[in-house]
């Protein structure tokens, strides 16, 4: 779809590298630049204790590097930088995350690059709007834009989203910038510069529970799996088997329809769980109701009973057990990085049909 396309990316760790990974699905050429003085991209030394300490690839950097050329660079040498040029002067876009600081000393200033390709769409994720020095991790910024204060079971026991996933909405955005960008140098034939900060990328993932606070005042509060807005939704039920399910009841029809299947026909009309408002205030006392009778099922038999009544809910799986789905194994792809075979489910996941 786009293998006219050349793409440059000197990005590093996550964001950026998920971007170019993004274009090499699509069928561009992607050139990822790396610095030999560090080793290479350091995500590349981020490996498990299960991981081979000498292998030149960790699963980490895996992940978001497939389908690249991996070329290293010094750009901070003459010849380093007399060839990334050559490169760059025909390249299409140019992705990178460095700090404002080393613009210079690597020769990727706005303005000399733009003087190297004027057609040139150049795509940079940045960490803080503000503080441009400051080095921008994922954690840190999950817990100073509200994620790490709501997310965990309690106020002492807070958690962090087990994936970089500040990285990944950052990524989608700078996508989203690039593709428009693109589209719109079709129509003028210029080049333009496309900036996407963590910082905000995490603001704005936070939606519905940014506006809970900017219209009703609600600072969201730790609350495990549930959902401050719906009950029961996010509960979890442990069942005779061992297994767990999770309910996603969003309706007065559904949980009529829950209360039917697991035997609590006479809860539907009860003046606590009438309507999701009262449902909501004493979700506690509701999820130990449903407790009784959802354990003295199996886990298989209690989902196949809900999902024919319409009733959303499902298993609670580990990650070995999610990726040994049809639809998960298809997405696996394999590609052999400096002599090692690597896996990662692939990234892009849309569908483009002719109708």
């Amino acid at each position: 779809m786009l293998k006219d396309l050349l793409v440059i990316e000197t990005a590093s760790v996550l964001a950026g590298p998920a971007v170019g990974m993004f274009f090499a699905e699509l069928g561009a050429r992607v050139v990822k630049i790396e610095n030999p003085k560090a080793g290479g991209d350091i995500t590349r030394k981020w490996k498990l204790p299960s991981e081979d300490p000498a292998s030149p690839v960790s699963a980490y950097f895996s992940s978001v590097n497939s389908g690249k050329e991996h070329v290293f660079l010094d750009l901070t040498t003459a010849d380093g930088l007399k060839a990334f040029d050559a490169l760059l002067a025909k390249a299409d876009v140019l992705i990178t995350n460095h700090l404002a600081a080393d613009a210079e000393k690597l020769g990727l200033t706005r303005e000399r690059l733009r003087e190297l390709n004027p057609k040139l769409i150049h795509g940079h994720i940045g960490g803080y709007v503000d503080q441009p020095a400051r080095p921008a991790y994922d954690v840190v910024l999950q817990t100073e834009t509200g994620y790490i204060g709501m997310t965990g079971t309690d106020g002492t026991h807070l958690a962090k989203m087990p994936v970089a996933m500040i990285d990944v909405l950052a990524a989608h955005q700078l996508k989203e910038g690039l593709l428009l960008a693109l589209l719109d140098r079709n129509s003028n034939g210029q080049g333009a510069y496309v900036e996407v900060f963590l910082e905000e990328a995490a603001l704005a993932g936070l939606v519905n529970q940014a506006t809970n606070w900017l219209m009703a005042g609600h600072v969201a509060e730790p609350l495990g799996t549930l959902h401050p807005n719906i009950a029961p939704y996010g509960e979890l039920f442990a069942c005779s088997d061992g297994g767990k399910v999770v309910l996603a009841v969003g309706s007065n029809a559904q949980f009529a329809k829950l209360c039917s299947v697991v035997g609590l026909s006479h809860l539907i009309e009860a003046s606590n769980y009438r309507d999701n408002a009262s449902r909501v205030r004493n979700r506690g006392k509701l999820a130990m109701e449903l407790a009784t009778p959802i354990l003295l099922e199996t886990r298989s038999v209690l989902l196949d009973k809900l999902q024919r009544a319409g009733v959303p809910a499902g298993a609670v799986n580990t990650i070995d057990q999610a990726l040994s789905s049809g639809t998960a194994k298809a997405l696996v792809v394999e590609e052999t990085i400096d002599g090692v075979l690597t896996r990662r489910i692939r990234g892009n996941v849309f569908r483009i049909g002719t109708e």
